[in-house]
């Protein structure tokens, strides 16, 4: 007889109504909303032995795909709520990222906008009955673990009684604390507003000046400058590896001189003058302000080995977790708290969905977590990434630091193991398909395919009515894509 998916669950001896298991989970993004979609699917909330809570901070789903209002709390001061910007269209094709058991409707754009997803966060959540379990506009203020429980503290504006929970789950996301570079300078630059963090960016209206300097080359400072450039901007950029990049890319930024003159200097030396504005578009932190210093502390562990018997975030990574996902240490019980979605430069939304199925796993049986053998892996890993950087001569500054830094950071396969990991862990079946190896392989590729397709006017008419016979549809689209992509980069290789 085949077992079903679920079967660890299912084997596990049904307890009593009285000794219902409290789960909260923190955050109704899109991580929270895949936790909460597994904890529904799970025989123990059938049987009403588990009972599922979110606190969302916000007044409806979609973490950062939500755009924030310059009314929210700590808009200009602190942060926006999330970094959206008029322009962000996601830079994975939506069957790469979709939920494993939830699709993007037929005919939706290959790479959508930002409002696109919300409405198919929005749908998700509905089509899985997941509302009446969030709270909204409920912020997680503190959290701290009383054996046998976790003490959960929300508000504000005004306190709740607190909480307690056999488990907690964190999935607040990590797109809210803006991270800047420490470069000399900087102070007097954001002082006269002169230098914003790409967090505030919303479309080239919203920034002052003619001649800018955006500050990183990843995903949101391509599109930054590629739509200030379009707005008739004379825009330069700081990268790691300005070669190749035009004459308007230089290298690393080392200085911010006098505001006033707006002048830069550069890691090579050179420089430039009457910069009206600067845009740092240099990534985030990993923040979680609701744990006391006691429970999470904020600082980057020392080297190992031997592991701490504490938990750090360094705020690139936390560390210890197995499995980048449960505390390895000795003030409560690992398999009760676990942080979801700190993977980076990954697919997210099916990979947290087989995190949340390893979660639960172990909280059903924590014996399952093999502390030691996941020290080990731990250990392993951390000797890994320190090799790797002498290996490349990266090792340059702190080298906790460099390694916290690359700690989350997969390597383009090694997520779709992870996942097949993930489910094996927890008894699921599911696993990684060969055509999303394949389409994430070439995404840079698909994706200049269609830019160019929305460009000549046939993108709408290329993926009309796709979908509706089920995902093999749009396989087989990104698949001809890639193999159009491919032969006009042979044909213009041969013209050269």
């Amino acid at each position: 007889m085949e077992l079903p998916s679920t079967f660890v669950f299912q084997c596990i001896p049904l307890q009593p109504l009285f000794d219902q298991k409290q789960i909260c989970i923190v955050g109704a993004g899109p991580v929270g909303l895949a936790a909460l979609k597994v904890v529904l699917d799970a025989p123990q909330f059938k049987a009403g032995l588990w009972k599922p809570t979110v606190f969302e901070a916000r007044q409806n789903v979609g973490g950062i795909w939500l755009p924030a209002s310059a009314d929210d709390p700590g808009y200009e001061d602190f942060s926006p709520t999330t970094p959206l910007y008029d322009c962000l269209t996601t830079n994975l094709a939506h069957p790469s990222m979709a939920y494993t058991d939830f699709a993007f409707p037929p005919s939706t754009p290959l790479f959508p906008p930002a409002s696109t997803v919300l409405t198919y966060l929005n749908s998700y959540a509905d089509h899985f009955h997941l509302r009446p379990y969030i709270h909204h506009n409920t912020t997680v203020t503190n959290i701290e673990y009383q054996s046998p429980k976790w003490i959960v503290q929300t508000g504000p504006p005004a306190p709740s009684s607190p909480a307690k929970f056999d488990l907690v789950i964190i999935c607040n996301g990590h797109y809210k604390v803006p991270r800047y570079p420490d470069i000399p300078g900087l102070g007097a630059w954001l002082d006269a507003r002169k230098a914003t963090h790409s967090a505030w960016y919303r479309n080239p209206s919203s920034t002052l000046g003619s001649t800018l300097l955006v500050v990183g080359g990843g995903p949101s400072g391509q599109d930054i400058c590629n739509e200030l450039r379009l707005s008739g901007r004379t825009v330069f950029q700081s990268v790691s590896s300005p070669e190749g990049l035009g004459p308007h890319a230089r290298g690393q930024l080392s200085q911010l001189n006098d505001p006033s003159k707006g002048e830069v200097t550069f890691s090579d030396g050179s420089t430039l003058s009457n910069i009206d504005h600067c845009i740092f578009a240099t990534g985030y932190e990993f923040s979680f302000p609701f744990f006391p210093p006691h429970v999470l502390q904020p600082s980057v562990s020392d080297p190992i080995p031997p592991l701490p018997t504490t938990l750090h975030n360094s705020t690139y990574n936390v560390f210890p977790l197995a499995k980048h996902i449960f505390p390895l240490q000795t003030a409560f019980p690992p398999t009760s708290l676990a942080f979801l979605g700190l993977l980076i430069r990954v697919a997210p939304f099916p990979l947290v969905e087989a995190q949340a199925k390893a979660v639960l796993a172990a909280f059903s049986n924590p014996e399952k977590l093999d502390q030691l053998s996941e020290a080990v892996d731990v250990m392993n890993r951390y000797q890994e990434l320190r090799t790797r950087l002498w290996d490349s001569n990266s090792a340059s500054g702190n080298e906790e630091i460099q390694i916290s830094k690359l700690w989350h950071r997969f390597e383009p396969l090694e997520q779709f193991e992870y996942r097949d990991q993930m489910c094996a862990f927890a008894g699921d079946e599911t696993r990684v398909e060969s055509w999303e190896v394949e389409i994430y392989l070439k995404k840079n590729l698909l994706r200049k395919v269609w830019n160019a397709l929305v460009k000549t006017g046939e993108a709408e008419q290329c993926i009309r009515g796709v979908g509706k016979g089920g995902k093999s549809e749009w396989v087989e689209l990104m698949k001809w894509m890639v193999k159009k992509g491919e032969e006009e980069d042979l044909e213009g290789k041969a013209r050269l």
